[in-house]
């Protein structure tokens, strides 16, 4: 397992032991109102530390920990509870993730897809105009990752034809070529090409919803990012409802806030920290402990003062993971990070080798955690229950 990526929550029945030498895991025992941090930059090859005195935030506890704050959870219109009728000859539009969709090799089978594709033949056999949108990453093959190629493995994917439309955002106006027919399933351009979409920019949102009954989010993966595809178009549209998918997302993650056993850890992989700091808040309000791995590992060793090569660290994210640092360190919540890295460089992408995080050199990037950071963290998690996997 991969443990760069994704997130699982678990219960263990112990809680963290503390670890030698390099701190893998800090248990924060003190509740103090000012603190003393030290953070590391790299100058001329060599590491600088840089001091700095902060006051610790504890009105976390107070906005976070609120348990009907927290346990009261929004509630969602699902397409599951629309009435069936009221779609036919409606204009609906469908945020979906092309993490599920778009996969080189399509397990039809497994749950996430079924439920995916459910979502937009339901819609379709109900006699909706079905607009769908995404955003796709270009990078290892864009030439098989344009429109027209993507029309055509989802219309593989739902065995239903998938029309293509190429759009263009210019003066405020988005301008799609050919209009949508009835009964008809198409897509639109890759919305990671717009700035605007990353931006959330209104009139870009507007533009994209224009002409829309109903807006169907089924991309739950994105549910942390504030994009104009997934909140800007949610203020032009009458109805907006989550897709099949995206509703059991919303299941599962219930399920795994509603644990009441103790102690709740959280491992926590990925990156894009800054867009996930409010959810963090929540779920440190929720766990005796957290693991963060991947990119996210770094945001923490870079607040706790650590060494963390400049590149590794997110514009931006300091703030947030500080925030976290002090609200464990207020609440006694254990963190846990990985302490060695496999690392890849350009020049040899098969060959890898191992550092300790505190120590990779310039031109690797961390690929995996290390033999040792795994068999601390398997050894930690050996008697776990998982509760919530995605």
């Amino acid at each position: 397992m991969n443990l760069l990526h994704g997130t699982r929550f678990l219960n263990i029945p112990c809680i963290f032991s503390s670890p030698d030498n390099h701190p893998l895991l800090v248990q924060f025992n003190s509740n103090p109102y000012y603190c003393n941090y030290s953070g590391f930059q790299k100058h001329q090859g060599s590491w600088a530390e840089v001091k700095y005195y902060k006051k610790c935030t504890s009105h976390y506890k107070a906005k976070i920990c609120n348990g009907r704050e927290v346990d009261a959870f929004p509630d969602v219109q699902t397409l599951r509870k629309f009435p069936y009728d009221e779609i036919f000859g409606k204009v609906v539009m469908v945020r979906f993730d092309s993490n599920i969709l778009l996969k080189k090799e399509l397990d039809m089978k497994t749950q996430s897809v079924i439920n995916s594709v459910s979502t937009i033949k339901y819609l379709y056999e109900a006699g909706a105009k079905v607009i769908l949108v995404s955003s796709w990453s270009v990078k290892s093959n864009a030439e098989k990752l344009e429109v027209e190629s993507v029309a055509d493995f989802l219309s593989s994917a739902l065995q239903v034809k998938v029309g293509p439309r190429k759009c263009h955002f210019e003066s405020t106006k988005l301008k799609v070529e050919k209009e949508i027919e009835n009964s008809e399933i198409v897509l639109l351009e890759n919305l990671s090409e717009f700035k605007e979409e990353l931006s959330n920019c209104s009139k870009f949102a507007k533009q994209l919803a224009k002409g829309v009954d109903i807006f169907v989010n089924d991309a739950f993966s994105q549910s942390h990012r504030i994009l104009a595809s997934t909140v800007g178009v949610s203020r032009f549209c009458s109805t907006c409802l989550a897709g099949f998918h995206f509703e059991e997302g919303i299941s599962q993650l219930k399920k795994a806030i509603d644990i009441d056993r103790k102690p709740y850890i959280g491992i926590i992989g990925g990156g894009n920290f800054r867009d996930k700091t409010a959810a963090l808040e929540v779920l440190a309000c929720k766990c005796d402990g957290l693991i963060f791995i991947g990119n996210m590992a770094f945001q923490i060793m870079n607040a706790l003062g650590l060494p963390a090569r400049s590149e590794f660290v997110e514009h931006g994210a300091f703030e947030g993971a500080l925030n976290i640092v002090e609200f464990a360190r207020v609440n006694k919540v254990g963190i846990m990070f990985p302490k060695d890295f496999w690392c890849m460089n350009d020049y040899s992408p098969k060959q890898l080798e191992l550092f300790p995080y505190s120590d990779i050199p310039d031109g690797w990037v961390p690929v995996d955690i290390g033999p040792n950071s795994l068999k601390e963290i398997n050894t930690l998690l050996s008697k776990c229950r998982v509760k919530y996997s995605d």
